[in-house]
């Protein structure tokens, strides 16, 4: 089954049989907790985590790496930013920060089923109703920002390789301006099949 981060893969690992609460909640107490990863040391061991994770669940290196390698560029160009106004240890650790939350997430979604995701958010959610929150919406929410970075990482991809084919130089200007235009005729659009739909206005 297709998850809207990466291809979901079958499997019987721990990972796998873990319920989805409990990866979502280990993916928020990821990001909470990534502040302490502040040496390029740490980071390689936050790595190394990874790497060990992704091994248990028996994932192949080419699927497990797949939305790092559409979002190279962009990391990259992040990199060389901190690395003019920080230094290269700062740089490491931003940019190491940044592909091991992306990793974790992608490992998630390896090993759980996108519809598991949303049911367990919108069951999650379940008490809010008392609040005037609607569970539903709130898991569409989830399901079109999930959706979205899978959108944005192909775009990624897509102005990169068309870059290459026509020999221009990777940069910061001509990388960006089209990736936020093209993203933004994206999230056009999106909205307008939501109201067409009549999903909301």
């Amino acid at each position: 089954m297709s998850s809207a981060l990466g291809l979901y893969v079958p499997g019987d690992s721990l990972l796998h049989r873990l319920p989805p609460g409990a990866k979502l909640l280990t993916l928020v107490v990821a990001a909470l907790v990534s502040h302490w990863l502040s040496t390029p040391a740490r980071v390689g061991g936050a790595v190394a985590l990874v790497v060990l994770l992704f091994a248990m669940a028996r994932i192949p290196p080419r699927v497990a790496f797949g939305q790092l390698r559409a979002l190279l560029l962009l990391i990259a160009v992040l990199g060389a930013f901190q690395w003019l106004v920080a230094g290269p240890s700062r740089a490491v650790v931003v940019v190491g920060v940044l592909a091991v939350l992306i990793a974790l997430a992608n490992l998630v979604t390896l090993t759980t089923r996108t519809s598991d995701l949303l049911e367990t958010v919108v069951r999650a959610c379940g008490p809010l109703r008392r609040a005037g929150v609607d569970p539903e919406r709130i898991g569409l929410m989830l399901a079109l920002g999930i959706r979205s970075i899978s959108v944005v990482a192909d775009l990624a991809g897509e102005i990169r390789e068309a870059q290459l084919a026509r020999g221009i130089r990777p940069g910061v200007r001509t990388f960006a301006v089209p990736l936020l235009v093209r993203s933004l005729r994206h999230a056009d659009a999106l909205g307008e099949a939501l109201v067409a739909r009549g999903v909301d206005d």
